[in-house]
Protein backbone atom coordinates (compact mmCIF):
# COMPACT_ATOMS: atom_id res chain seq x y z
CA UNK A 1 0.00 0.00 0.00
CA UNK A 2 1.02 3.47 -0.81
CA UNK A 3 -0.23 5.13 2.35
CA UNK A 4 0.63 4.73 5.86
CA UNK A 5 -0.93 6.27 9.11
CA UNK A 6 1.12 6.82 11.90
CA UNK A 7 -1.40 7.61 14.78
CA UNK A 8 -2.67 5.82 18.03
CA UNK A 9 -6.05 4.83 17.89
CA UNK A 10 -7.45 7.01 21.13
CA UNK A 11 -5.84 10.09 19.80
CA UNK A 12 -8.40 12.65 19.09
CA UNK A 13 -6.79 14.35 16.26
CA UNK A 14 -5.83 10.91 14.76
CA UNK A 15 -9.63 9.93 14.43
CA UNK A 16 -10.39 13.10 12.19
CA UNK A 17 -8.06 11.60 9.92
CA UNK A 18 -9.48 8.27 10.07
CA UNK A 19 -12.81 9.27 9.77
CA UNK A 20 -11.54 10.72 6.04
CA UNK A 21 -10.13 7.75 5.13
CA UNK A 22 -13.14 5.36 6.13
CA UNK A 23 -15.16 7.70 4.12
CA UNK A 24 -13.51 6.81 0.90
CA UNK A 25 -12.60 3.11 1.89
CA UNK A 26 -8.52 4.81 1.01
CA UNK A 27 -6.41 1.74 1.35
CA UNK A 28 -3.29 2.24 4.26
CA UNK A 29 -1.44 0.86 6.69
CA UNK A 30 -1.94 1.71 10.01
CA UNK A 31 1.14 2.17 12.67
CA UNK A 32 0.49 2.11 16.00
CA UNK A 33 3.07 5.06 17.73
CA UNK A 34 3.41 4.74 20.68
CA UNK A 35 4.61 7.88 21.90
CA UNK A 36 6.24 6.68 25.34
CA UNK A 37 8.34 4.71 23.66
CA UNK A 38 11.59 6.38 22.71
CA UNK A 39 12.43 4.15 19.36
CA UNK A 40 8.81 4.73 18.11
CA UNK A 41 8.57 8.53 18.84
CA UNK A 42 12.38 9.44 17.74
CA UNK A 43 11.00 7.93 14.27
CA UNK A 44 8.13 10.12 14.55
CA UNK A 45 10.09 13.16 14.92
CA UNK A 46 12.22 12.09 12.18
CA UNK A 47 9.27 12.04 9.99
CA UNK A 48 7.51 15.05 11.48
CA UNK A 49 9.73 17.44 13.51
CA UNK A 50 6.97 18.40 15.65
CA UNK A 51 6.74 15.02 16.92
CA UNK A 52 3.50 14.73 16.71
CA UNK A 53 0.06 12.56 15.29
CA UNK A 54 -1.59 11.35 12.72
CA UNK A 55 1.14 11.88 9.96
CA UNK A 56 0.62 10.44 6.93
CA UNK A 57 2.92 9.16 4.54
CA UNK A 58 2.21 8.68 0.71
CA UNK A 59 5.25 6.26 -0.67
CA UNK A 60 4.24 6.62 -4.10
CA UNK A 61 4.51 10.69 -4.06
CA UNK A 62 7.03 10.29 -2.03
CA UNK A 63 5.27 12.69 0.39
CA UNK A 64 5.30 13.32 4.08
CA UNK A 65 1.80 14.69 5.01
CA UNK A 66 1.33 15.79 8.88
CA UNK A 67 -1.73 17.85 10.51
CA UNK A 68 -4.70 15.87 10.41
CA UNK A 69 -6.72 19.22 8.15
CA UNK A 70 -3.77 19.04 5.80
CA UNK A 71 -3.90 15.14 5.79
CA UNK A 72 -7.53 15.17 5.07
CA UNK A 73 -7.42 17.84 2.21
CA UNK A 74 -4.37 15.90 0.55
CA UNK A 75 -7.03 12.89 0.33
CA UNK A 76 -9.70 14.74 -0.96
CA UNK A 77 -7.32 15.82 -3.92
CA UNK A 78 -5.13 12.61 -4.64
CA UNK A 79 -7.21 9.66 -3.38
CA UNK A 80 -11.03 11.63 -3.46
CA UNK A 81 -13.69 9.30 -3.42
CA UNK A 82 -17.72 9.39 -2.55
CA UNK A 83 -17.21 12.21 -0.48
CA UNK A 84 -15.73 15.68 -1.46
CA UNK A 85 -14.77 17.24 2.04
CA UNK A 86 -13.84 20.64 0.53
CA UNK A 87 -16.80 21.70 -2.14
CA UNK A 88 -16.04 22.83 -5.28
CA UNK A 89 -17.76 26.62 -4.92
CA UNK A 90 -15.04 28.58 -3.13
CA UNK A 91 -17.47 30.23 -0.77
CA UNK A 92 -18.48 27.02 0.50
CA UNK A 93 -14.84 25.59 1.12
CA UNK A 94 -14.36 28.87 2.84
CA UNK A 95 -17.05 28.37 5.00
CA UNK A 96 -15.71 24.46 5.80
CA UNK A 97 -12.54 25.56 6.31
CA UNK A 98 -13.92 28.06 8.61
CA UNK A 99 -16.38 25.52 10.61
CA UNK A 100 -13.05 22.77 10.96
CA UNK A 101 -11.13 25.27 12.38
CA UNK A 102 -14.08 26.56 14.82
CA UNK A 103 -14.47 22.54 15.69
CA UNK A 104 -10.36 22.62 16.60
CA UNK A 105 -9.97 25.44 18.14
CA UNK A 106 -12.99 26.60 20.44
CA UNK A 107 -14.28 22.62 20.62
CA UNK A 108 -11.18 20.24 20.61
CA UNK A 109 -8.42 22.60 22.02
CA UNK A 110 -10.19 23.49 25.01
CA UNK A 111 -11.86 19.55 25.38
CA UNK A 112 -7.71 18.82 25.47
CA UNK A 113 -7.19 21.00 28.11
CA UNK A 114 -9.14 19.93 30.62
CA UNK A 115 -9.22 15.50 29.38
CA UNK A 116 -5.14 16.68 30.26
CA UNK A 117 -5.26 18.00 33.29
CA UNK A 118 -6.77 15.18 34.66
CA UNK A 119 -3.62 13.46 33.95
CA UNK A 120 -1.33 15.97 35.99
CA UNK A 121 -0.46 15.09 39.95
CA UNK A 122 -2.91 17.48 41.84
CA UNK A 123 -0.18 19.68 42.78
CA UNK A 124 0.42 20.21 38.92
CA UNK A 125 -3.33 20.94 37.94
CA UNK A 126 -4.58 24.49 36.41
CA UNK A 127 -7.82 24.93 37.45
CA UNK A 128 -8.39 28.60 36.32
CA UNK A 129 -7.02 27.04 33.02
CA UNK A 130 -9.90 24.27 33.14
CA UNK A 131 -12.59 26.59 33.99
CA UNK A 132 -11.48 28.99 31.54
CA UNK A 133 -11.58 25.98 28.86
CA UNK A 134 -14.82 25.13 30.04
CA UNK A 135 -16.47 28.54 29.68
CA UNK A 136 -15.12 28.21 26.06
CA UNK A 137 -16.81 24.78 25.60
CA UNK A 138 -20.14 26.32 26.61
CA UNK A 139 -19.90 28.94 24.54
CA UNK A 140 -18.88 26.78 21.43
CA UNK A 141 -21.79 24.46 22.22
CA UNK A 142 -24.34 27.72 22.60
CA UNK A 143 -23.01 28.34 18.93
CA UNK A 144 -23.10 24.86 17.04
CA UNK A 145 -27.01 23.85 18.89
CA UNK A 146 -27.93 27.14 17.17
CA UNK A 147 -26.36 26.19 14.14
CA UNK A 148 -27.97 22.62 13.98
CA UNK A 149 -31.49 23.69 14.67
CA UNK A 150 -32.21 22.16 11.44
CA UNK A 151 -30.70 18.95 11.53
CA UNK A 152 -27.76 17.75 9.16
CA UNK A 153 -24.28 18.05 8.81
CA UNK A 154 -22.06 20.84 9.90
CA UNK A 155 -22.54 22.18 6.21
CA UNK A 156 -25.81 21.34 5.45
CA UNK A 157 -26.57 18.10 3.38
CA UNK A 158 -23.05 16.78 2.64
CA UNK A 159 -20.79 15.34 5.18
CA UNK A 160 -17.50 17.44 4.46
CA UNK A 161 -14.10 18.43 6.82
CA UNK A 162 -15.97 20.18 9.14
CA UNK A 163 -17.47 17.35 10.32
CA UNK A 164 -14.43 14.99 10.28
CA UNK A 165 -13.33 17.82 12.93
CA UNK A 166 -16.73 17.64 14.41
CA UNK A 167 -16.92 14.06 15.44
CA UNK A 168 -13.95 13.60 17.89
CA UNK A 169 -14.30 16.84 19.27
CA UNK A 170 -17.64 16.70 20.36
CA UNK A 171 -17.53 12.75 21.44
CA UNK A 172 -14.40 13.72 23.95
CA UNK A 173 -15.89 17.17 24.32
CA UNK A 174 -19.34 15.47 25.75
CA UNK A 175 -16.97 13.99 28.91
CA UNK A 176 -14.49 17.02 29.15
CA UNK A 177 -17.72 18.99 29.62
CA UNK A 178 -21.05 17.25 29.05
CA UNK A 179 -23.74 18.62 27.16
CA UNK A 180 -26.64 18.97 29.65
CA UNK A 181 -30.28 18.89 28.50
CA UNK A 182 -30.22 22.46 27.34
CA UNK A 183 -28.32 21.20 23.61
CA UNK A 184 -30.69 19.12 22.42
CA UNK A 185 -29.54 19.88 18.56
CA UNK A 186 -25.76 19.59 19.70
CA UNK A 187 -27.01 15.90 20.96
CA UNK A 188 -28.39 14.92 18.32
CA UNK A 189 -25.78 16.23 15.84
CA UNK A 190 -23.65 13.87 17.44
CA UNK A 191 -25.56 10.68 17.78
CA UNK A 192 -25.92 11.39 13.75
CA UNK A 193 -21.97 11.59 13.30
CA UNK A 194 -21.91 8.58 16.05
CA UNK A 195 -24.35 6.82 13.53
CA UNK A 196 -21.79 7.56 10.69
CA UNK A 197 -20.27 4.45 9.37
CA UNK A 198 -16.58 6.07 9.03
CA UNK A 199 -16.99 7.04 12.74
CA UNK A 200 -18.26 3.82 14.08
CA UNK A 201 -15.52 2.52 12.55
CA UNK A 202 -13.15 4.73 14.48
CA UNK A 203 -15.08 4.08 17.71
CA UNK A 204 -14.96 0.10 17.34
CA UNK A 205 -11.47 0.42 17.44
CA UNK A 206 -10.83 2.46 19.78
CA UNK A 207 -12.86 0.29 22.11
CA UNK A 208 -9.95 -1.57 23.52
CA UNK A 209 -8.20 1.42 24.56
CA UNK A 210 -11.12 3.16 26.39
CA UNK A 211 -10.18 2.60 29.97
CA UNK A 212 -6.86 4.73 29.13
CA UNK A 213 -9.37 7.51 28.73
CA UNK A 214 -8.80 10.15 31.80
CA UNK A 215 -11.33 10.12 34.33
CA UNK A 216 -12.83 12.80 36.52
CA UNK A 217 -11.46 12.89 39.54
Amino acid sequence: MSLTLHFHPLASFCWKALIALYENNVPFTPNLVDLGNPAERAALVKLWGIGKFPVLRDAARNETVPESSIIIEYLDRNYGGRTRFIPDDAGRALQTRLRDRFYDLYVHLPMQKIMLDRLRPEDKKDPHGVEEARAQLRTSYAMIDRQMASGGWAMGDDFTLADCAAAPSLFYGNMAEPFGGAHKNLAAYLERLKARSSFARVLKEAEPYFQMVPKES
